[in-house]
């Protein structure tokens, strides 16, 4: 019995990655550097993942294409850019920071610098606020008072 629970644990305790055994470089710098550009190009039909973790034809199409450009002598860049001028900057988890994508970078920043000035100046009009509410009404305001309330 403790065989088995150990054998389950050993075949679903583990991650399954989608990168086949026929894809696998003999070299173990270079599938290092193609796992580590894979990581960062997005599956095109799945979205969510990587090209390791996509287990769609597609992924393995762009494994097997890093791959033959780092055989190839490319650089990580090279191979990046390879992917990004077929498939758009879509496939990239982390876009570049050229051109309009300088609107996606800067946003986050401009918008916390613009909540933290607002949030000072209601912090600052709040503190200008008269403090004292539990003056007394006057006999004027209080007939008024009475007037309204219907006594």
């Amino acid at each position: 019995m403790r065989a088995v629970l150990v054998a389950l644990f050993l075949l679903f305790g583990t991650p399954i990655l989608a990168v086949q055994p026929d894809e696998v470089l003999a070299d173990p710098a270079l599938e290092a550097r193609a796992r580590a550009v894979s990581a960062l190009i997005r599956c095109p039909v799945c979205q969510g993942e990587n090209i390791d973790d996509s287990n769609a034809s597609i992924a393995r199409d762009l494994r097997l294409v890093v791959r033959e450009r780092l055989m190839a002598g490319d650089s990580d860049d090279q191979v990046i850019d390879y992917v990004v001028d077929r498939y758009g900057e879509f496939v990239l988890f982390e876009p570049r920071a050229q051109g309009i994508n300088w609107l996606l970078w800067g946003t986050g920043p401009v918008l916390l610098g613009l909540s933290l000035l607002a949030a000072g100046l209601y912090l600052r009009r709040r503190n200008d606020a008269p403090e004292d509410y539990s003056q007394p009404l006057s006999a004027e305001e209080q007939k008024r008072l009475d007037q309204i309330v219907g006594k």
